[in-house]
């Protein structure tokens, strides 16, 4: 973090530090406002998770400076480089998409230069970037409030005065929306990808000048002296006001891969990863496409070029954003398997994800018609392998599986509290890495009247501590305070292999040793899978217990489980064991102590 700038002390330079202290304010800014930006978002099609969108690809672009901070001493050049690329890998919706472009376009002339005129120019190429990122422009949107900030410090001046006349010129921009985008009139609500943009651009003021700026704007986002209807507020808007063209439907085709269906609604391709959503047409009245395409590609540009060609034929909301051998791909259609096959015969296409539109809203609908009034309480869980899914599924929550590498969006949560079907729900993310984004799913789901309460598990093995004291039939604060006990007073340790040399809390490791983690920082570095869980089981029970449980993998070695029973049967007479079986896609063992 920057040192805090004396009053009327300004930075001349964006320096590493300041770059790291605007990743952190821009991320403040959008959690704050995430909510408002959600509940305004009405354009192009009615998912309303903008603001969350806006909030988990900044979250990325963070935790990748926070990244390269803690490998090294930066400079600004590898410091923006890094929130670029982390944008560009972690950008979620079109809204995130435009924003890692955005990002992508300042970082290229930043890199050469910090000062108030490399900024000024760097708006500029960040605003044409996004431009030609998307295929079919849309004035009212992102794309304009990106315009007018260039606009407003074009001929440079100093960083603060340039960071100023942007931010005063994207929130004018923003102001206008409503009269340029029809149905941002109707709906009496101002941008919401542009409100975020506003929000990005105030922290940026704030990082230089030390001082947040004035006229933030209106913290409902609606309009108040302009066109629309003022009495409106929009609680389901979609995602996402990109300044992508919505409209019309996809062409389908002979000859394209199908995307087969699983049970709930769940439409898998190899590493596809489909999740079902609410979504109500376009805000123009025209029926949209049925399905969201987002895949990250590793290709050549002229094969991009091509394949934007492909995917603008076979649908709409379509922005390809990103360079130098990796891109990010983002487009609704009605054929999801056409588009992913359109990637694959470009290059390498990874972290695929389609989500189809219309699954949620008419599994609710038959939901409500099969099952009649929803049930008083709920447990919602986060948890790795299927036989913990099924073993969490007969104590009667509902799941989400987490897959290695690739943990849950917050639509797949949300959708997941949807599916409750519940007036009360308990949310369990069972991982550190999921505190904010489902939070921000809890948010979404409050504000469709559904009482959800999050406990911060962060491991699997206390979300099974706080599972087996669940009582429906408590009173819902009681039940919770005797869930987060139980969770709280659950240990928690995992067994990983290292992939590479690395650097760790208890020592070096290698490629290929064992790591014993215990509440998430390396412990114990061994050779042998078994050797190590018997010195971690040791360490925490050192410290006292009544209880291990222990969850092993499909691909843990037989007999493990076994062993580990009998080193606590003879040393720790007073202990008792579980063994519960996580299936495939889970870690060689989770252990927890209580």
């Amino acid at each position: 973090m920057s040192r805090a700038l004396q009053p009327d002390e300004e930075l001349v330079e964006l320096d590493a530090a300041a770059v790291r202290t605007w990743c952190v304010r821009a991320l403040d800014a959008l959690g704050r406002e995430r909510e408002e930006i959600d509940a305004i978002n009405v354009y192009p099609v009615a998912d309303g998770d903008t603001g969350t969108n806006l909030y988990l690809t900044a979250e990325a672009a963070h935790e990748a400076v926070e990244a390269v901070f803690a490998a090294s001493a930066p400079d600004a050049a590898e410091a923006v480089r890094a929130m670029a690329h982390g944008a560009l890998l972690g950008a979620r919706g079109n809204s995130g998409t435009i924003l890692a472009q955005l990002l992508r376009g300042m970082a290229a002339v930043l890199a050469a230069g910090r000062d108030g005129d490399h900024l000024a120019r760097a708006l500029a190429e960040a605003s044409a970037a996004a431009r030609r990122a998307v295929a079919h422009p849309v004035e009212g949107t992102v794309l304009t409030v990106a315009a007018a900030a260039a606009d407003g410090c074009a001929g440079g001046g100093t960083l603060a005065e340039v960071a100023a006349r942007a931010h005063e010129g994207a929130r004018e921009a923003l102001a206008a929306t409503p009269g340029q985008l029809d149905v941002l009139g109707r709906a009496g609500v101002v941008d919401a990808g542009g409100r975020g943009l506003v929000a990005v651009l105030g922290a940026l003021v704030e990082t230089v000048t030390g001082r947040a700026p004035d006229h933030a704007g209106d913290a409902s986002g609606r309009v108040r002296d302009g066109a629309g209807d003022t009495s409106r507020r929009v609680r389901g808007g979609a995602e996402d006001a990109s300044g992508v063209r919505g409209g019309a439907g996809a062409v389908g085709g002979a000859g394209h891969v199908h995307v087969p269906t699983a049970p709930g609604g769940v439409r898998l391709l190899g590493d596809v990863r489909a999740v079902p959503t609410a979504h109500d047409e376009t805000c123009d009245g025209e029926a949209g496409p049925a399905y969201e395409v987002i895949y990250l590609l590793e290709a050549e540009d002229a094969a991009v070029e091509l394949l934007r060609a492909r995917l603008d034929a076979l649908g709409d909301s379509l922005v390809v954003v990103g360079g130098d051998g990796l891109w990010n791909v983002h487009v609704h259609v009605d054929d999801a398997g056409a588009a992913v096959e359109a990637g694959v015969e470009a290059g390498r296409p990874h972290r695929i994800r389609v989500t189809h539109f219309a699954a949620a809203a008419a599994a609710a609908a038959r939901a409500g018609a099969g099952r009649g009034e929803r049930a008083q309480r709920a447990v919602v869980a986060v948890v790795p392998g299927e036989g913990l899914a099924g073993l969490c599924a007969e104590a009667g929550a509902t799941t989400v599986r987490s897959r290695p590498g690739e943990p849950p969006a917050g639509d797949e949560l949300v959708e997941a509290i949807r599916r409750a079907h519940a007036r009360e729900v308990v949310l369990l993310p069972n991982d550190t890495e999921l505190r904010q984004t489902a939070a921000a799913a809890a948010e979404r789901a409050r504000a469709e009247g559904i009482r959800v309460a999050l406990i911060p598990t962060r491991a699997a093995v206390q979300g099974i501590a706080a599972l087996a004291v669940h009582e429906p039939d408590r009173r819902f604060d009681e039940d919770v305070v005797a869930m987060t006990a139980a969770a709280g007073a659950t240990r928690y340790a995992e067994l990983a292999v290292a992939e590479r040399q690395s650097f760790t809390s208890a020592g070096v490791c290698q490629a290929g040793d064992v790591l014993g983690l215990i509440e998430g920082d390396v412990a114990v570095i061994g050779a042998d899978l078994t050797e190590t869980a018997r010195t971690v089981l040791d360490r925490m029970l050192s410290a006292g217990g009544e209880l291990v449980t222990l969850v092993v993998a499909d691909d843990t070695p037989p007999g493990l489980a076994a062993d580990l029973e009998r080193h606590v049967r003879r040393g720790y007479l007073a202990v008792d064991t579980t063994t519960y079986h996580a299936g495939a896609g889970a870690p060689p063992l989770l252990i927890g102590v209580e």
